[in-house]
């Protein structure tokens, strides 16, 4: 699977899409409307097949390329940070609601989702959704590679200072739970915010893959069963972990 890493605005997005010559495209956190935006929030939150929805569906369907993209979820009263993966038909597979909410940012307007592994299997790759934050915690990805996840999908906003996480906590998540890692970050500024760009694709390896700069880019790279056969081979934490020391030490 060809995976290309959209860093930059949404009004880009569909020329990026038509343009990647990948086989998925992972576009950042939010990109739908903006992420620090406040009250415009609930203003501009949707269904998960509402309008944005529809659009991006026919945006896949057009370019036959498979899609990510971070947007606020409405569902009843509630508002969700939600990502939502389309495949190459235009049909949506999967939708995540992030579930480490982060500060007032997020916690001022979004309630946390309650399923932590969401999955999909697009051309043959098991695909899984987490959102920003949610990278931070090792018992996510580490879920998601006991549930059997290949290739763990990131759309997140991450802001100046916090650029460790991009250059060493995101290539160590990917080396310590064996699995691809797809990290699309954004590179504007929002008031007080200045997002770090950064965005990466690692492999199980901890090698990165692609790796963008600071501002705009579109970044491939591509991810495959044997190379990921290959380095769990090598590198054996899953196989060598032992459970039954770990129970109540996590909660």
């Amino acid at each position: 699977m060809r995976v290309a890493v959209h860093q930059g605005p949404f009004a880009e997005l569909p020329g990026a899409v038509a343009a990647s010559g990948a086989d998925l495209v992972v576009a950042a956190e939010m990109i739908t409307t903006g992420y620090h935006i406040g009250a415009r929030t609930h203003e501009l939150a949707e269904p998960a097949d509402g309008p944005t929805a529809a659009r991006m569906s026919a945006l896949a369907r057009e370019t036959g390329v498979a899609l990510t993209y971070g947007y606020p979820e409405s569902a009843g009263e509630d508002v969700f940070n939600s990502v939502q993966l389309i495949d190459s038909t235009g049909r949506r597979l999967a939708n995540y609601r992030k579930t480490h909410l982060f500060g007032k940012i997020d916690k001022n307007w979004f309630v946390p989702g309650e399923e932590a592994v969401v999955q999909a299997d697009l051309d043959g790759v098991r695909i899984g959704l987490l959102i920003c934050y949610d990278v931070e915690f090792p018992e996510m990805v580490r879920a998601h590679a006991l549930a059997g996840t290949e290739l763990l999908v990131v759309p997140t906003a991450l802001m100046s200072p916090y650029e460790l996480v991009a250059d060493t906590l995101v290539p160590a998540r990917a080396y310590e739970s064996q699995l691809f890692l797809a990290y699309a970050n954004r590179c504007d500024a929002e008031r007080e915010l200045a997002y770090c760009g950064r965005s990466c694709v690692v492999a199980p390896t901890g090698e990165v893959l692609a790796r963008a700069g600071a501002g705009p880019a579109l970044i491939h790279a591509d991810v495959t069963r044997d190379a990921l056969a290959a380095s769990r081979l090598e590198n054996t934490h899953l196989a060598d972990r032992r459970p039954e020391l770990y129970r109540g030490t996590t909660a």
